[in-house]
């Protein structure tokens, strides 16, 4: 993949799926600290804010404060306790996101020194949808992927390269 811009095959197709769904030049508010796919949004043409590491359990200012319609969230709301109060709180608007998936042969990522780096959830696909409904967003699209960079040997990478891990649906509110 080299000089294509894209640092692996997983950047590629979440870009491309946020295309489809909302076109660069739009202003985004991306929740989460600035990261490597910030800077690819931003190379991609997207006006890019992101959240700057509040917890945002408790702290909607940046939220509150947004003046576009359009927001992501790449594996956020799994490290929220409670991520319907962020959803609920955006009153319309655009979304695209993504969350890892419960996954039968492996437990929830779980950082014991690092508080930020751990999944309170990890969703099945019915469990975000529902969510999300009950958050008052209309899912439009959907998918789920699998791990779509280059397999590592062992039991869980391969099993991770054939049973879809990650789920990201755009939906609408308002």
């Amino acid at each position: 993949m080299s000089g294509s811009g894209y640092p692996n095959l997983r950047y590629r197709k979440t870009m491309d799926f946020l295309k489809r769904h909302i076109p660069p030049g739009g202003h985004v508010l991306d929740m989460g600290t600035r990261n490597p796919f910030s800077e690819l949004m931003d190379r991609e043409g997207y006006i890019v804010t992101s959240t700057g590491g509040e917890d945002l359990d408790n702290d909607f200012t940046t939220i509150d404060n947004f003046g576009g319609d359009c927001y992501t969230s790449f594996e956020l709301f799994e490290h929220l306790l409670a991520p319907y109060n962020i959803l609920r709180r955006i009153e319309k608007g655009r979304l695209v996101a993504s969350v890892p998936l419960k996954v039968w042969f492996s437990p929830a990522y779980w950082n014991k020194s690092a508080e930020w780096d751990r999944h309170y959830h990890e969703f099945e696909p019915r469990q975000f949808d529902w969510l999300l409904q009950k958050s008052g967003w209309t899912i439009i699209s959907s998918e789920k992927w699998t791990s779509p960079d280059r397999f590592r040997p062992g039991i869980r990478p391969l099993l991770r390269y054939i049973w879809p891990s990650y789920y990201f649906i755009y939906a609408e509110k308002g």
